[in-house]
């Protein structure tokens, strides 16, 4: 088999399989769902206090009284025509229009903290792994193994008792501040919209509010690049052709930075998509702990209040950005890496 028709098999596998993938995880969330105690009704009722045919008719009214098989075919046939639903909680919000709502808001945050774990990650990598055996390698080890053990809410916690009620640099919680007004809406990532419209204080302010948040995250995520930078970094370093540098004089700081590292990164830009796929899906934990508008928040509040359109919809949402980011790097691999479309 030529190498195109190779590629071109590959491709196509990989593109059959994101349906498949996509229907498991929709169907385990649909399940989960209804195991799950509690009632929707007695939520937008407001209590189990209300008498039990208005409760009854409030479900036959929202389907819920239909058969499982029934409401699982009903949602299956929705989510072909691109219908996410509509929230129970949220006075007949399309689900659609939640998740352009607050979806801005997580991949600022996601983007920002993405930066600050390559940053400290790769840079923490490269410095234990270019001093084996020394203080900084030690520190590099315990630093993976601290960063992966920590639950990020109690990190972030850690962070808001610290720098935010004893010193005061940043704010608690939020995403901007009450007392000005935000940036017109153009991207809804303010930053952005910020440098738009032109006010750098808008900018600042929002740099200052996000700044906990991407820390908190952005810190614990940086363990996963420091070890992939600082095991790669150190087998590259052994290679021949580093050894050959060395043999002509190059200096170590100049292999390190133009023959090694470079190198070693290769594994990082597959692990690169994936981690902020899930970071977009997994900073949960930081918007409710930050108190932040994004789409994990949001998340929490409808499992909640058992708003089970509201929940499948920004699962769904996640679970396809995922699959999506996961073929891409397949994909993307395929083309550099000959050995993994054989």
């Amino acid at each position: 088999m030529s190498r195109s028709r190779a590629l071109q098999s590959y491709v196509i596998a990989r593109l059959l399989l994101a349906p498949l993938m996509l229907w498991t995880i929709v169907t385990v969330v649909f399940l989960l769902l209804r195991a799950t105690p509690g009632d929707p009704v007695d939520v937008i009722l407001g209590g189990r206090g209300a008498p039990d045919s208005v409760k009854e008719e409030y479900r036959q009214r929202l389907g819920l009284a239909d058969p499982l098989w029934l409401q699982y075919i009903r949602y299956l046939g929705s989510l072909l025509n691109f219908d996410l639903g509509t929230s129970l909680t949220s006075q007949g919000q399309d689900v659609w229009e939640i998740i352009q709502q607050h979806f801005p808001a997580t991949l600022e945050l996601a983007t920002f903290s993405m930066a600050v774990a390559l940053i400290v990650g790769v840079g923490f990598g490269a410095i234990s792994a270019s001093k084996p055996n020394t203080a900084f390698d030690v520190s590099g080890r315990l630093f993976g193994i601290i960063t992966y053990a920590i639950p990020l809410f109690w990190f972030g916690m850690i962070l808001q008792l610290i720098f935010a009620v004893q010193l005061g640099w940043f704010p608690p919680n939020g995403r901007f501040s009450l007392a000005y007004p935000p940036p017109p809406t153009i991207t809804g990532l303010y930053t952005v919209d910020s440098i738009l419209n032109g006010n750098i204080e808008q900018l600042i302010i929002s740099l200052h509010y996000l700044a906990l948040p991407c820390l908190t995250l952005g810190f614990l995520i940086s363990g996963i690049f420091e070890r992939i930078v600082r095991v790669n970094l150190r087998q590259t370093l052994k290679a021949d052709y580093v050894e050959a540098a060395r043999a002509r004089g190059i200096s170590e700081r100049k292999i390190l930075i133009s023959h090694a590292l470079k190198n070693a990164l290769i594994p990082v830009i597959t692990v690169l998509g994936l981690t902020f796929a899930s970071m977009l899906g997994g900073a949960v934990l930081t918007e409710v702990t930050f108190s932040w508008p994004g789409l994990g928040s949001r998340l929490y509040q409808a499992i909640s209040e058992r708003d089970y359109p509201t929940v499948q919809g920004i699962m769904v949402f996640f679970a396809a950005i995922v699959v999506a980011a996961s073929i891409l790097i397949d994909i993307a691999n395929a083309y550099i890496d000959p050995r993994i479309r054989y």
